[in-house]
């Protein structure tokens, strides 16, 4: 026996040790003290000290016993527990060996794997199922949701104890998937052009079209359990669950495609636009996302269903028919007044597009200063000149002829020097922050924007606009700024011919001289403006291609590939940069071979970015392909820039959207 075996176990403990010498060394000092005081004394506290020390020895003896006898016991009872929740309690547990062979599971797993023996089976072979639930997900560092058999379960693996763990949660995961499925979702459904066609009809016809529509609307919110009421005579409101919303969503909205053919073989083609809302528990939450996402989706032109929680990205179903022409002039007339409104309101106007800068979007700026002019309004172009296409700069070098619009066109840095909290911003031909030629000055004035664009809306779209004019009917921004002279005070000196001259070029540029996106109302703001002096020979003149550009576009098409016979993609050079202008060109000449249902040109723009310029013929939108890879525009014709790729990135990614409606069929 060793000398620590003979320490009395309460000895053996530190704090005790410590605590028994302060108090012998405490005792042995006051005995010494004793003596030298007084002998008899000393004798009396010699006497105390050892009674007091051989209770202590004793009390705390009794103490470590007990101590000893209550842990002997927890421990006992922790192990028990512990034997007894290995086996009855509702968690399964397997430990396997390093050959993946079941060395034992617990009575709750047996369960689920029958009467069948397992133990030194291979786990593959006791069960396939749970075999591949084990292999996928052992690596995990936290639990993973899984379903297996009819149950779902939480599932752990130690993969260093080569143990597995399994929490059947299916009564909570059932509860939870109940919730879900029963959130309520808020829509809106409006006609688009239902006043616009009943118009012309006669009462009966009205009637006919209106039951017709109204019935095919009911029968389908029958269909999907849909509450559906009608506001007024052109838009109605619906309330479903998520569960209804997930079974819309599979069948893709069908009910537009229904309406819009049954009502086109009546010569009087109605569409539908749908905004839903979901996601959250406040009703007037929903109800207020729901009118956003159906502003969306009129601003997107029509004919289509935006799907969107609150802060979340939308889905987007339709929009594969262009937008129709409306027929009347009244909407122009309100924008054209309240654009006036407003700059009375202004200390000064300042206008810009977006960067690379393109006819349309110069043509349209030049617009809103003489309409700021008429006002008697400064107004000021913002205008970056580095990188112009060749159109572009001869517009600018025509324009730097006239000293009063020359000194009107500033740079973005002297706009920021310029503007104050009275000035107003006009965004003409976009609604992208991101794509704006001069971002700090949206910031400075994103209280006091006015957007004019012919562009479907986006997502990416300002939050608090004081005006939007966004008509996605429209061939171009300039179209509907010309509709607006009509209506403005003619106090100011009229628009001026080189002005008129710009906007119609404009209008060129977007309609491929008068061959596309075209209607009556494009064919009467052209002949306004050659009415007040645009001058087609210089517009010909100015769109003129240089000899590098002609080259470079060859170059472009040359390298033309074909997917599926009706998609053609060209690719540019990896480290050669190229126009988006040129791009865009090399993109319509494609679409012009037989059977090329779309086309698309990718091209280096600067170091950080590749550009995607994407054309349809009419039968593919091009629109929500360029939306999936960040872009957007119309539906045929579309366009995107992505950061930090290469080349052959963008092309893959694009091959991949191309490709994966026949991918998923073929599943």
């Amino acid at each position: 026996m060793n000398l620590r075996d003979r320490i009395p176990s309460f000895m053996q403990n530190a704090r005790f040790r410590i605590l028994a010498i302060v108090i012998v060394g405490l005792s042995l000092l006051g005995l010494g003290l004793a003596f030298y005081i007084n002998l008899i004394i000393g004798c009396i506290m010699f006497v105390l000290v050892l009674i007091a020390g051989l209770f202590s020895m004793r009390t705390l003896r009794y103490l470590g016993e007990e101590t000893s006898r209550y842990i002997s016991d927890l421990s006992f009872r922790v192990d028990r527990a512990e034997q007894d929740a290995t086996i009855d309690m509702p968690l399964g547990i397997l430990i396997y060996s390093e050959q993946n062979r079941i060395e034992w599971v617990n009575p709750f797993l047996q369960q689920f794997l029958g009467d069948k023996q397992v133990l030194g089976r291979s786990i593959e072979d006791v069960d396939e199922e749970l075999a591949t639930l084990i292999n996928d997900h052992q690596d995990d560092q936290k639990s993973s949701r899984v379903k297996w058999g009819n149950n779902e379960f939480d599932l752990t693996i130690s993969k260093e104890q080569r143990s597995v763990y399994l929490m059947d949660v299916t009564r909570y995961a059932e509860i939870e998937h109940n919730y879900a499925e029963h959130q309520i979702v808020i829509g809106q459904i409006s006609l688009d052009n239902f006043d616009e066609i009943t118009q012309s009809m006669s009462d009966s016809e009205v009637s006919n079209l209106n039951n017709f529509v109204t019935n095919q609307i009911a029968d389908w919110a029958q269909e999907f359990g849909i509450y559906l009421r009608r506001i007024d005579a052109d838009h109605f409101f619906i309330i479903m669950y998520n569960e209804s919303l997930g079974r819309i969503e599979k069948d893709n909205f069908k009910l537009l495609d229904t309406i819009r053919e049954a009502t086109s073989k009546q010569n009087s083609p109605v569409t539908l636009s749908v905004g839903i809302a979901y996601g959250d528990s406040d009703l007037n939450k929903l109800a207020n996302v729901s009118q956003s996402n159906l502003d969306l989706a009129l601003g997107r032109g029509g004919d289509q269903v935006v799907v969107r929680a609150e802060d979340k990205q939308a889905r987007f179903y339709g929009g594969k028919t262009n937008p129709m022409e409306k027929r009347t002039r009244v909407r122009a007339r309100m924008i054209s007044h309240a654009v006036q409104d407003l700059m009375g309101q202004a200390d000064q106007v300042f206008v810009m597009g977006h960067a690379h800068i393109d006819l349309d979007s110069l043509g349209a700026s030049l617009g809103i200063r003489r309409i700021a002019q008429m006002n008697n309004k400064q107004c000021w172009i913002v205008l970056d000149q580095g990188g112009m296409h060749s159109d572009v700069q001869r517009l600018v070098e025509a324009l730097n002829k006239n000293d009063e619009i020359k000194d009107s066109i500033i740079t973005s840095e002297e706009a920021l020097e310029k503007v104050t909290e009275q000035s107003l911003l006009v965004m003409v031909d976009h609604s992208k922050k991101s794509i704006t030629m001069a971002p700090d000055l949206f910031d400075r004035l994103s209280e006091r924007v006015i957007i004019i664009d012919h562009h479907r809306r986006g997502t990416e779209f300002p939050e608090n606009p004081v005006l939007v004019y966004n008509e996605s009917y429209a061939s171009s921004t300039c179209e509907l700024i010309t509709e607006m002279f009509e209506y403005q005070s003619h106090d100011g000196e009229p628009i001026q011919p080189i002005e008129a001259t710009g906007m119609l070029a404009g209008i060129e540029v977007d309609t491929k001289s008068f061959t596309e996106r075209t209607g009556t109302r494009t064919f009467d703001a052209a002949s306004y403006l050659r009415s007040v002096g645009a001058d087609e020979d210089q517009i010909r003149a100015m769109l003129k291609e240089s000899v590098d550009s002609y080259l470079q576009r060859n170059h472009l098409i040359e390298s033309v590939e074909f997917i599926d016979n009706k998609y053609a993609i060209c690719v540019g050079e990896e480290e050669r940069e190229y126009d988006p202008v040129i791009a865009a060109q090399a993109a319509d000449s494609l679409l012009q071979i037989s059977n090329v249902e779309a086309s698309f040109a990718i091209t280096r723009r600067s170091e950080d970015s590749v550009g995607i310029s994407a054309r349809s013929a009419g039968k593919e939108s091009v629109q929500i392909l360029m939306e999936e890879m960040g872009g957007g525009g119309h539906l045929a014709m579309a366009a995107t820039q992505i950061k930090d790729v290469s080349v052959g990135q963008a092309k893959e990614q694009l091959v991949q959207l191309l490709t994966k409606p026949e991918e998923q069929e073929e599943e």
